[in-house]
């Protein structure tokens, strides 16, 4: 194996920065490249493929290049030894060693240098002393430097984080919006296909009427022709060969043939398939689609609650054995500001400022769980959430702030905020009972608040009805 001092400079360059590795990381297909260089790179070709050889990666965090990280450094490390030589650094007026650091004048000088008029009165100090107390200052400077730079450094990752879960959410979003669009469009095709179905048996029964119609009438038309040229022949008969028979042909002209008359109703009710079609079509479409007061935001979510695709309902995962025991699996979600990170809550999407408002949860067996209000403003994240600020019914731990423990086990929970009047109400719909009232007057924007440890919770739809109004004309 070949030693490091043997290796050309090339070798320590990254291929895409052609500097001195830093953190050098390793892909599957062997090359290696700075840490920063790599995720630079595949951001702007937004492809995680190796800038070498183009091989696409499997992998979002490669590995660290520990081998290849230490060479970097001891070569390095030789080559600022070459570079000085091994000389020492002389005071450019006397030629003498810089040994000596004056504190005033801030800058290495020689002996020469201190008994010189220049430096008459000046503090000195021996140069590794003055190393070592500028150092310690630059240590204290580059402490919170540091600790800002791994602040930006943990927003850019979410930022990246985030940038990534946009593409997610808008893929998903859009396949849902194609799914529920697909059940209209079938809605559509299926009712279109009932009221044509509906107008051609309409057609064909109303056509089989007037058939059997024109058969009768073409019967009767017959028979008459028929009467008609036996009284005409007669008419053209002799005299006395007329007088004979005349009074046998007056019963036959006389005959009870009823008037002929036209079919009541013969044609398409035209009215009835086309009279406010879209409207009848829209007023039947009410069974298909339903209409919740109340969805919830998964931008607010906790990493471990799975929101439903309708944006009505949360579940917890599945329970994941892991090293350290069994734990909740948390999704991969950014940590966005707006979302908790420390309790299983998530909000609604919509905030109210004014009016009256109301909403019912089926909260089912659920052991531990709240559900009320809380203000925008109101923090999410690890200690910086306030429950002071949730106004909630229910049953759990949290019992800090305005809270009310319900006594009683319930299915399912009505929320009545009313705003205008300053107040907010639970009650048990099931039960008709009333089970609290928080009295408080809402400065700032209010949001629907969910809580739940261990189950899910479902905000239920309300039935939608169509109203016809009538304006009186004055």
């Amino acid at each position: 194996m070949a030693s490091k001092r043997s290796l050309p400079e090339e070798d320590f360059n990254c291929p895409v920065c052609f500097d001195i590795f830093k953190d050098p990381v390793i892909l599957l297909c062997s090359h290696s490249f700075c840490k920063d260089c790599l995720q630079k790179f595949w951001r702007e070709k937004k492809s995680k493929e190796c800038p070498v050889c183009r091989r696409q990666s499997s992998l979002d965090n490669p590995p660290l290049n520990l081998s290849l990280r230490n060479l970097c450094e001891s070569f390095l490390k030789e080559k600022s030894q070459r570079a000085s030589g091994g000389s020492e650094v002389l005071c450019s007026l006397h030629g003498e060693r810089l040994k000596l650091f004056c504190v005033e004048d801030k800058q290495p000088v020689c002996l020469v240098c201190q008994a010189s008029r220049k430096h008459s009165g000046h503090q000195f100090l021996p140069i590794d002393e003055a190393a070592l107390d500028y150092k310690e200052q630059l240590k204290a400077v580059l402490k919170p430097l540091q600790d800002k730079l791994d602040q930006f450094e943990e927003v850019f990752e979410t930022c990246d984080q985030t940038a990534s879960h946009i593409k997610v959410q808008a893929h998903q979003s859009e396949k849902q919006i194609k799914e529920e669009f697909e059940k209209l469009h079938q809605f559509l095709k299926d009712e279109e296909e009932a009221r044509i179905r509906a107008l051609k048996e309409e057609e064909q029964q109303k056509s089989l009427i007037m058939k059997e119609k024109t058969e009768e009438m073409s019967k009767e038309m017959s028979t008459l022709s028929d009467t008609i040229t036996a009284i005409e022949k007669q008419m053209v008969a002799e005299d006395i060969i007329f007088l004979q028979v005349w009074t046998f042909c007056v019963p036959s002209s006389t005959c009870t043939l009823q008037k002929p008359q036209g079919v009541s109703g013969g044609l398409i009710d035209v009215a009835k398939h086309l009279g406010n079609l879209k409207f009848r079509v829209w007023e039947k479409m009410k069974d298909i689609v339903q209409f919740t007061p109340v969805v919830l935001d998964p931008n607010t979510a906790h990493p471990q609650l799975i929101i439903s695709e309708d944006l009505t309902s949360f579940k917890k995962p599945s329970l994941t054995q892991t090293r350290f025991g069994w734990t909740y699996f948390s999704q991969t979600v950014p940590d966005n500001p707006e979302r908790f990170n420390f309790s299983q809550c998530v909000l609604g999407s919509e905030g109210f400022n004014s009016g009256s408002h109301y909403w019912d949860v089926e909260v089912g067996d659920n052991t531990e769980w709240y559900v009320g209000v809380t203000t925008e403003s109101n923090q999410r994240k690890l200690g910086t959430l306030s429950w002071e600020r949730v106004w909630r019914v229910g049953y759990g731990f949290h019992s800090i702030g305005p809270v009310h423990e319900l006594e009683q086990n319930i299915q399912t929970l009505r929320v009545h905020l009313d705003l205008d009047k300053g107040q907010l109400s639970f009650s048990d719909p099931l039960q008709n009972t009333h089970l609290h009232t928080f009295k408080h007057t809402f400065t700032e924007k209010v949001l629907p608040f969910f809580y739940s440890l261990m189950s899910s919770l479902s905000i239920l739809p309300l039935k939608p009805s169509v109203t016809i109004e009538q304006r009186r004309l004055c």
